[in-house]
């Protein structure tokens, strides 16, 4: 059962002939949320635990990624990502939401600090969170569970032991269970595992074990940092390299936490997010 309120609406925009999916809540100044990337990721299940806390001082947009979600399962096999970028932007613009703040959750933060960092950015942000987003992905034993998938439901347990430091998330059948529903959506699985694929005759198109290349330097609207210590998907210590080299950052680490903060110390985090995005659109008045 979700944990969202009934005041998050859930709608659909058609752009470009491709029907989107996405979360609406509250008010004043638009805040923009980006999902995560492993099997089963939407924009429900990714911030379900803080849209309603966000929504009390934010007009929060939260889609569901192409390929993600009950977005269309669409995936482009020569600009890959470029592609999911490229129809938020179409998205985001079509929702007439000019420059917003941002929290990008793991891919969704990725991206967001990459595309932030362009010149000219991608998306034009006044401040932005990257939660477990950014930094160098190591190709071990947990990143071999999230990506290899077999559709079952023991197996996005596997995952969901990956994603928490908290093992009370893997032991929920009910949260395990709507992850595999939403992993199951027809065309889900083949969008997700698509972005993996890897051709003997082109460079690799997977993140893991790839240079983090994002220009970090080159960031400059504010940036908070957020980090689980326990993270299995990620090295000791990356959220504070990524940090200190984002000219306008703040960094926040939890202590017994993993992949997804937002979610295991979703009170925290709600806590952190909204003392950040409030200070920053005071200063943007």
């Amino acid at each position: 059962m979700s944990a969202m309120s009934d005041d998050v609406r859930s709608r659909f925009v058609v752009v470009d002939q491709i029907r989107t999916h996405y979360l609406e809540a509250g008010d004043g100044l638009p805040l923009v949320l980006l999902h995560s990337g492993e099997y089963g990721a939407s924009a429900e299940l990714s911030w379900e635990h803080i849209i309603d806390a966000l929504a009390e001082q934010f007009h929060v947009i939260a889609p569901d990624w192409l390929g993600f979600g009950r977005s269309a399962k669409v995936y482009d096999f020569e600009s890959g990502s470029e592609r999911r970028v490229q129809h938020l932007r179409r998205v985001l613009e079509t929702l007439d939401v000019g420059p917003a703040f941002f929290i990008g959750s793991s891919m969704g933060g990725s991206v967001l600090s990459r595309q932030v960092a362009r010149t000219p950015p991608g998306f034009v942000a006044r401040a932005m969170i990257l939660s477990a987003g950014g930094g160098f992905v190591p190709n071990n034993a947990a990143r071999q569970e999230i990506v290899d998938y077999d559709c079952t439901l023991e197996g996005m347990r596997r995952i969901v032991r990956v994603l928490f430091h908290d093992q009370a998330w893997a032991e929920d059948d009910g949260y395990v269970q709507r992850r595999y529903e939403t992993a199951l959506i027809a065309g889900a699985w083949e969008a997700t595992a698509a972005a993996r694929f890897r051709s003997p005759s082109s460079p690799p198109r997977t993140a893991e074990g790839q240079p983090d290349k994002t220009p970090y330097e080159d960031i400059d609207c504010p940036t908070l940092v957020v980090a689980g210590a326990a993270d299995k998907l990620r090295e000791p210590g990356y959220a504070d390299a990524i940090a200190a080299r984002i000219p306008k950052s703040e960094l926040r680490v939890y202590d017994e936490c993993g992949h997804l903060p937002h979610i295991e110390r979703s009170a925290q985090f709600s806590e952190d997010a909204l003392a950040f995005l409030s200070k920053c659109a005071a200063e943007t008045r």
